[in-house]
């Protein structure tokens, strides 16, 4: 497919879906139907095809960690990783349990690592490494990063991957504008910067806030993906903590050589107010570049 710009397609695209919240049974969260949200999402993505190569879920998958919760969130995301051949990503959140979340989510049966062992693993896709790091503490719903999982990291950065590496988790370091959050944020935070400092990181990814924020932590950039279960109202007053039953979103990342761009998408459906289909690009691909500009950058006269 012919470029109509200055920029070369993108080397990867990754889903970066956070916070699904998902109950036994599927029973709504405080009136919220977390699994309609969830069928959505993949529907949605469903349309990129085989364009899609990663999709990463950045932890609270499970709102009270119920083995019949991670169940239905593989019936959705397992049969759409199948159909566009995407590598999936799973990190734990808070609301995760690790013995629950690795037998559920990675098929870890007992006898393996201790199931109440940091769940931090290391996928290769083409070359890009992405780091699922768990920042969870047993018990408790702020992060941390303790001496042993930082060791963790650091011998697994030691190495270079040859298209660079991607740390996604689920407390993402980063500040937020709600207050009451900051008694859940990440701790170890300066000796996280010291382990990554000089190596080849060139993103995070987080959830946990409940709203799409973007920012960066070590002079690395940082995306966080708004959750599919409800959003964080940051119009609330200051010092309120208000969750809204919309605003759902999840987050589409495209790399390029060196670069990357990250855009929410917001969660539908919603009826279409203008539409430029396939037939309309490939007119435009048959043109010269000065009769593009003509046919789609003049205005109409007034």
């Amino acid at each position: 497919m012919e470029r109509l710009g200055r920029y070369p397609a993108a080397t990867t695209v990754i889903a970066h879906v956070s916070d699904t919240h998902l109950l036994s049974g599927g029973a709504p969260l405080g009136g919220a139907d977390t699994v309609a949200a969830l069928a959505q999402t993949a529907a949605q993505l469903e349309r990129l095809g085989a364009s899609l190569d990663v999709i990463v879920v950045t932890g609270d998958v499970a709102d009270l960690g119920e083995a019949d919760a991670y169940a239905r969130a593989r019936a959705e995301l397992d049969p759409l990783a199948r159909a566009t051949g995407a590598e999936l990503v799973w990190v734990m959140g808070n609301h995760d349990e690790r013995a629950a979340f690795r037998l559920g989510l990675l098929d870890e049966a007992p006898g393996g690592a201790p199931l109440d062992d940091p769940v931090h693993r290391v996928a290769d896709v083409d070359g890009l490494r992405i780091i699922a790091l768990d920042t969870t503490v047993p018990g408790y719903h702020h992060g941390e990063l303790d001496a042993r999982s930082l060791d963790w990291l650091a011998r697994v950065l030691a190495e270079p991957a040859p298209r660079g590496t991607i740390i996604a988790m689920h407390h993402a370091p980063i500040a937020t504008p709600l207050a009451l959050m900051d008694v859940l944020e990440l701790r170890g935070q300066d000796e996280l910067a010291e382990v990554v400092r000089g190596r080849d990181v060139r993103l995070f990814l987080g959830g946990h806030l409940h709203y799409a924020t973007h920012g960066a932590f070590a002079g690395i950039p940082v995306s966080v993906a708004g959750a599919t279960a409800y959003t964080m109202d940051l119009s609330a007053p200051p010092r309120e903590l208000v969750g809204i039953d919309g605003g759902r979103s999840f987050s589409l990342l495209h790399l390029f050589d060196g670069a990357f761009s990250a855009s929410v998408v917001p969660l539908g459906p919603f009826d279409v107010v203008t539409s430029f289909g396939e037939g309309y690009l490939a007119e435009l691909e048959a043109m010269a570049p000065a009769e593009r500009l003509e046919r789609f950058s003049r205005k109409p006269p007034t």
